[in-house]
């Protein structure tokens, strides 16, 4: 599942960092650590993986 906002990819990528160990949980706030904590690391990837030059800021309901 692609994201749908610029915000919403850049949560999911700070949340495969840590899922990764290439960054602190403690580092994590608001959408990130609710992804972190519910997603597994194939979702984060497919999040975080979106191109996004085409992809809003945010959208009603980003963090």
């Amino acid at each position: 599942m692609p994201a749908k906002s610029k915000a919403q990819q850049k949560a999911a990528g700070a949340a495969l960092a840590v899922k990764r160990g290439e960054a602190d949980k403690s580092d994590l706030q608001g959408a990130s650590k609710e992804m972190f904590e519910t997603m597994s690391e194939e979702e984060l990837e497919d999040f975080a993986a979106t191109p996004r030059e085409d992809l809003p800021e945010k959208v009603d309901g980003d963090d």
